[in-house]
């Protein structure tokens, strides 16, 4: 593709790895859109990009300068017309939704997306707890002790609410949103019920949809979806809401150390969130993750839609003896499911039925990037 979107929150690495592949193509010419050097090159952007029409331009935090969407469409499209080699642009964004829409836009057709998440449990080694309990961003997890990650964390919270979200023109008060952010950390992995969180915050509910809808975008809550199917059963059709990072929910929450987080009634939604974040992560491209759940209480923590239209469901257990619920084997069979695993701390995979299989994290993680 003539472009590529990489997309992650702050501070993920994407800088990082756009630098790395500027350093193996020596021709390579990076912008920073948030220095003003840099901008000021691009004050007329469509000269200064074709004085390096055949160079690898990346551009990053592509969102502070919507207008150079059109502008990259007019430098693509005319190469095409010329039969000339395609140039190529590297495009590092924060915002995921307002980034899609924009490029969407003007690049429909001429652009692919990549999104970047933390540091994952394959690439960490065995150092799983310290994984769950610092997050993936790379500054927390490296940091020096426990208490060194938990300053690094404290300090991305305050500068995204203070700093980096009013710089999307988002006007909301800092500590409003750490109020807010702080009870959805309190219900992580739990449905997403808008009246409650309004009640307690003494805002509308179209207030909390719009705070939610923010820290959507800015990669920092996901909200799982729930499967929609016809299988004669009363279906949950609300949402769940996950902080994405460990690491951030534990910060939010006061819990520092590993100690901290076992002895925390988040101990399983933690580590649920957590498993779910890594699989994910380590999924084909173009698979759907959603979660199923009847109002009878039959429940599939994650279920994931491959690419195939296999349908894989996946429970989550922080147990040293994980089993396989009653609701999670109905589920299955309501479903239909092709696989069925049970996610659990431990290293050994076994099967604890005919048709499920107890697996630790890193080895369903490794299934699934087989498959991409």
């Amino acid at each position: 593709m003539p472009a590529v979107a990489l997309l992650g929150p702050r501070q993920v690495g994407k800088t990082t790895l756009a630098r790395a592949i500027a350093a193996e193509s020596p021709d390579c010419l990076y912008l920073d859109l948030e220095n003003p050097r840099d901008v000021a090159r691009l004050a007329d952007p469509g000269r200064y990009l074709e004085l390096h029409a055949d160079r690898l331009v990346i551009l990053d935090e592509i969102q502070r300068m919507p207008d150079l969407f059109r502008v990259l469409r007019g430098q693509i499209d005319e190469r095409r017309r010329s039969g000339r080699r395609s140039r190529h642009f590297l495009l590092l964004g924060s915002a995921s939704d307002t980034l899609l829409q924009q490029s969407s836009e003007s690049l429909a057709g001429r652009i692919t997306y990549h999104e970047l998440p933390g540091l994952d449990a394959l690439e960490v080694g065995s150092d799983h707890d310290t994984l769950w309990v610092r997050g993936g961003f790379p500054d927390s997890f490296t940091a020096r002790s426990d208490a060194a990650s938990a300053r690094w964390r404290l300090n991305f919270v305050r500068t995204y609410l203070e700093r980096d979200i009013p710089q999307f023109g988002v006007r909301v008060p800092a500590e409003t949103l750490r109020r807010f952010w702080t009870m959805l950390g309190h219900r992580q992995g739990g449905l997403l019920n808008a009246s409650e969180l309004a009640r307690s915050l003494d805002v509308s509910v179209p207030t909390v949809t719009r705070y939610v809808d923010l820290l959507s975008d800015l990669m920092l809550v996901r909200r799982l979806p729930p499967w929609f199917a016809n299988v004669g059963k009363r279906l949950v059709k609300t949402p769940k809401v996950y902080i994405r990072d460990s690491g951030v929910l534990h910060s939010l929450l006061g819990l520092g150390t590993l100690d901290d987080v076992l002895s925390h009634p988040v101990i399983g939604a933690s580590w649920e969130g957590f498993v779910i974040e890594n699989l994910i992560a380590a999924a084909p491209f173009g698979t759907d993750a959603w979660f199923y759940r009847t109002r009878a209480g039959a429940e599939i923590d994650l279920l994931l839609n491959m690419p195939d239209r296999r349908l894989w469901a996946v429970e989550v257990k922080r147990s040293a003896a994980p089993r396989a619920g009653k609701g999670f084997e109905l589920a299955a069979s309501d479903l239909e499911v092709d696989e069925r695993f049970v996610v659990h701390p431990g290293r050994e995979p076994f099967p604890l039925s005919r048709t499920t299989t107890a697996v630790p994290l890193v080895d369903l993680m490794a299934r699934l990037e087989a498959l991409g």
